[in-house]
């Protein structure tokens, strides 16, 4: 049987100029950690952390949240986040912690998501409101890797914390939702500077870079 999926209402994007200067645009960073990489079967949601950006600056507006998976959280994920069971199991459900993410980006009226290869991170979003039978509009999104690679052509895929010590920036508690946001957010702070040497200083610019990046790929 087909069963027709709600929209959730949030404004996840805020419309902008084209001619918009970056260094005036707001921005959401945010990251996922999940039970594993197995998001369209059986792998859950475990945690949402995200940081606001305002005119190139990382602001002390964060969100964090963990959410129920509705399962066991394997050994080795725990060894690797350090988050324990006990901790989601009262937690909201995904679908819930989605939403209060989601209010947060409308609250501080983001133009869109940032994150570090978040094509995954957006995929986890988009499977667990299925399974919660909604979808939603997402905003726009930039993802870091992409970025550095138009920096760096030739840059290989490395670790997050590895770029950051190639941008000389900080970082946070890896593995973790929020810390990796903080680490991703103080990295794009550091990308777009850079991309403005370049002449690089509008959303106009900025997506040019994202459509030449999705062509070559």
């Amino acid at each position: 049987m087909f069963w027709r999926k709600s929209r959730l209402p949030y404004q996840l994007s805020q419309p902008l100029q084209l001619d918009t200067k970056l260094s005036e645009m707001p921005f959401t960073v945010f990251d996922t950690e999940t039970t594993g990489f197995s998001i369209d079967s059986h792998d859950r949601l475990i945690e949402i952390g995200a940081v606001h950006i305002e005119q190139l600056e990382v602001t002390d507006r964060t969100f964090q949240t963990f959410t129920n998976p509705s399962r066991s959280i394997p050994v080795h994920i725990s060894e690797l986040t350090s988050i324990e069971q006990h901790q989601v199991d009262q937690a909201p459900t995904s679908f819930e912690g989605i939403k209060n993410y989601f209010q947060f980006v409308e609250e501080n009226r983001s133009y869109g998501w940032i994150g570090h290869h978040l094509q995954f991170d957006t995929k986890v979003i988009q499977k667990e409101l299925q399974r919660a039978n909604y979808i939603y509009k997402p905003p726009s999104t930039f993802d870091t890797f992409e970025l550095i690679q138009h920096l760096l052509p030739n840059a290989e895929r490395l670790d997050l914390e590895q770029y950051a010590a190639i941008f000389g920036t900080p970082m946070f508690e890896r593995h973790r939702a929020l810390g990796d946001a903080l680490t991703t957010a103080h990295l794009f702070v550091e990308i777009i500077k850079q991309l403005e040497k370049q002449g690089i200083t509008t959303l106009a610019d900025l997506l040019r870079i994202k459509n030449n990046h999705v062509i070559l790929l």
